[in-house]
């Protein structure tokens, strides 16, 4: 069974910058698409970015539009989110999501993924934005 295992959270100033990385561990991974979420306490978890299999399309929430990046490396085994210039407002936890065998509606729609179309999840790092 596969585990997606995050890395690269912590606290960093506004403006600051993180990398955050997702490693697939176990079997052999091959998601239809990767994606990175996040959640504060008392909130839905809201999709922030995603990278779709084969046409390596991107999509991303407005929120996040400009500043931050995601790719992926070794078949979408990894993935990573590169958020720079960072506010307050993306203080969360953020978690990495799989999409196996099945088709994510977000990238036919051109919106931002939701949660109910992965379904291998990590455990999750913090990162939080303060002076």
């Amino acid at each position: 069974q596969v585990r997606l295992v995050e890395s690269g959270g912590g606290s960093v100033q506004p403006g600051g910058s993180l990398r955050l990385s997702c490693a697939a561990s176990g079997n052999t991974y091959s998601p239809n698409s990767m994606a990175w979420f996040r959640q504060v306490p008392g909130k839905e978890r809201e999709g922030v970015a995603a990278i779709f299999r084969g046409s390596l399309k991107t999509i991303y929430a407005d929120s996040v539009k400009g500043r931050f990046t995601i790719s992926q490396d070794n078949a979408m085994n990894t993935v990573y989110l590169q958020m720079n210039n960072l506010k307050p407002e993306d203080t969360a936890m953020y978690y990495c999501a799989g999409a196996l065998g099945r088709a994510v509606l977000a990238e036919l729609l051109g919106r931002v993924p939701e949660r109910h179309e992965y379904n291998d999840w990590g455990q999750g790092t913090q990162v939080t934005v303060s002076s």
